[in-house]
């Protein structure tokens, strides 16, 4: 924590992650705890974890999350939902009650599966199909808002400080291989529940500590290929560009990192590995727009893994850890004591630079 004359600088939000490469489910209170020590980098208007694996039961169905203003809202949705989905389970999100979270919309969630009639009709495969419905509903149904999309993982958010979210959704009684969590302090963008962190299109999850610059710039591009940025925050379009770069342009991660972070240009024609050079210079010809400026530290979450990232400037701080399969993500290294205090071989990762964790191939998880 910095501080300036009598004005209190908290650096932005709190990010950390957690995640077992053999594949080990463990619980989210570890990120709960993670949270605690940088209670002060938020300001109680968002907060708000992911988890991978938490559906076991349920892992071949995509389970949706939902936020309705009211029952009419999740009337109108399940009626939209039974025209496009075999609905397998729906049921209200369990949470308790706690002073310090109020005002919460209703909370639903759903187990589907598209309809096979419907995908060999429109000629889709089920993940566009997916995300062309989360787009559809967040941007066309008032009062329901899909804040969580993809197989066995599940998105937790709300308004008010991490710790709190972290016990109304109860998140120490879920059990995932990696978890993502978010405490946040918006600057220039609404508290709202749809707004907390993590981010999320399908099994991508983004938490991000900054500010981006170039919003516009990336808002623009993206939404000629189908995304709506409806959110209020501009957290909500790097998200999308993931999904864009890797599952519609078959990027791999590292590739898309260097789309999103990419290199300064003395730095690609100083570069000794031609090769590398050669790819990365192509990848900033090819997606300008894509380029995301700005203060920034994320983490990327996905079916078998973890992704950190820092802005090229490196702008905002990231540590990472490990101890035994344990990989340990956090703005700070004491949320990385708080989840392990025995962490080992902490380090902060270089501006631009990916650190890319997954489960192993071996792991019931393993891509």
């Amino acid at each position: 924590m910095e501080k300036e004359g009598n004005i209190r600088i908290p650096s932005g939000c709190a990010i950390a992650a957690a995640i077992s490469r053999e594949g080990r489910r463990f619980s989210g209170g570890r990120l709960i705890d993670a949270m605690r020590p940088m209670h002060d980098r938020s300001n109680g208007l968002g907060g708000g974890f992911a988890g991978y694996g938490i559906y076991p039961e349920y892992r071949d169905f995509y389970a949706l999350h939902m936020f309705f203003d009211d029952r009419s809202a999740r009337k109108s949705f399940e009626a939209y939902l039974k025209e496009r989905f075999e609905i397998v389970e729906s049921q209200r999100m369990p949470t308790r009650t706690i002073p310090q979270i109020s005002d919460e919309p209703v909370i639903w969630r759903y187990f589907v599966d598209p309809l096979r009639s419907l995908l060999a009709s429109m000629q889709l495969d089920e993940r566009e199909f997916v995300a062309r419905m989360v787009m559809d509903v967040n941007a066309n149904m008032p009062g329901c808002y899909v804040f969580s999309s993809g197989k066995n993982m599940g998105v937790f958010k709300a308004v008010g400080y991490p710790e709190d979210v972290g016990e109304f959704y109860r998140i120490d009684e879920y059990r995932g291989y990696s978890w993502t969590a978010h405490g946040r302090y918006p600057t220039n963008t609404p508290g709202w529940w749809g707004g907390a962190h993590p981010f999320s299109l399908l099994d991508f999850s983004v938490v991000h500590n900054g500010e981006i610059s170039s919003y516009d710039a990336n808002r623009r591009f993206i939404e000629m290929f189908g995304y709506q940025c409806t959110l209020q925050t501009d957290t909500e379009v790097i998200t999308y560009l993931f999904d864009y770069l890797v599952r519609k342009k078959g990027l791999v991660l590292e590739e898309a990192a260097a789309v999103v972070a990419a290199p300064f240009w003395e730095a690609i024609e100083s570069d000794r590995d031609a090769e590398r050079g050669r790819l990365a210079a192509y990848l900033r010809t090819v997606f300008p727009s894509l380029l995301v400026t700005g203060p920034f530290s994320i983490v990327v979450g996905f079916d078998g893994g973890l992704m950190a990232l820092n802005d090229r400037l490196k702008l905002r701080s990231m540590a990472v850890g490990e101890k035994g399969d344990m990989a340990y993500i956090a703005s700070e290294e004491a949320a990385i004591r708080a989840m392990e205090p025995t962490a080992e071989n902490i380090w902060a990762p270089a501006g631009g630079q990916p650190v890319v964790f997954t489960v192993r191939k071996e792991s019931p998880y393993g891509n």
